[in-house]
Formats: C-alpha cells, sequence, structure tokens
C-alpha cells in the first residue's frame, strides 16, 4: 500500500475508522494481490480490469464499484442501506453484512464488464 493511501486512512476519524479498516481488510482477504492505490482521491483496489473504492465520506463510509449490477442483489437484501448507481452507502448507525459485502467485492472484481467473468 502507498503512502498516500496511508494517509487516507490515518486521517479517517476514529468514530469511522474501524469500520473502514473493516472493509478494507475484507477486500484485501478476497484479493490479497491487488493493487491498492489512490484514484479519484480514494483508495482503490485493482485486480486486472476489475476494482472497487472506498471512501471517507460526511455521513458514511462508501463502497464503489463499476456498475449497478454488482450490488442488485445487495440491494435486495439490505434495502435499509443506502445505494446509489454502483456504490454502498454504509452510515454510521448500518450493520456490515460481511458476507454480502464479500459477495459484491467479488462480483465487482471477478465481473469488470458486465456478464463477463474472469477466468
Amino acid at each position: 500500500m502507498n503512502t498516500t493511501v496511508e494517509k487516507y486512512f490515518k486521517a479517517v476519524s476514529p468514530k469511522r475508522s474501524e469500520r473502514i479498516n473493516i472493509l478494507h481488510s475484507i477486500i484485501l482477504e478476497l484479493y490479497p494481490d491487488a493493487i491498492v492505490d489512490m484514484k479519484y482521491r480514494m483508495p482503490t483496489y485493482s485486480v486486472g480490469e476489475g476494482w472497487v473504492a472506498l471512501a471517507n465520506q460526511k455521513n458514511y463510509i462508501s463502497l464503489y464499484t463499476c456498475g449497478h449490477h454488482h450490488i442488485e442483489l445487495f440491494k435486495a437484501r439490505h434495502p435499509g442501506i443506502t445505494t446509489g448507481k454502483g456504490c454502498i452507502n454504509f452510515k454510521d448507525k448500518d450493520n456490515l453484512p460481511i458476507a454480502d459485502i464479500k459477495q459484491v467485492v467479488k462480483h465487482a472484481i471477478d465481473h469488470s464488464k458486465k456478464g463477463i467473468q474472469r477466468q
């Protein structure tokens, strides 16, 4: 992990650091060889053409993917958690459903283009 990413995580408030570190650990557990770099001012985890990113926002932590199709199942299972077109926005009060987060990360990285699975 480069120093810019390390600085990003160190700057996260103590209130949020545990949660963002959990998300960071989930991604690296699934993809230990992911390239972790700053893109669009967010820590981004790349494996081949697939990627996910984390961002500490004012009112939540976002898990970004490259498309809505990566989070469709998550949205159906967790209608109370706010989502965008291709991201999940975890508010401080939201539970972190680890198994379903792993599914989103795997789908985003292994299916970098809609309908195409990485070999």
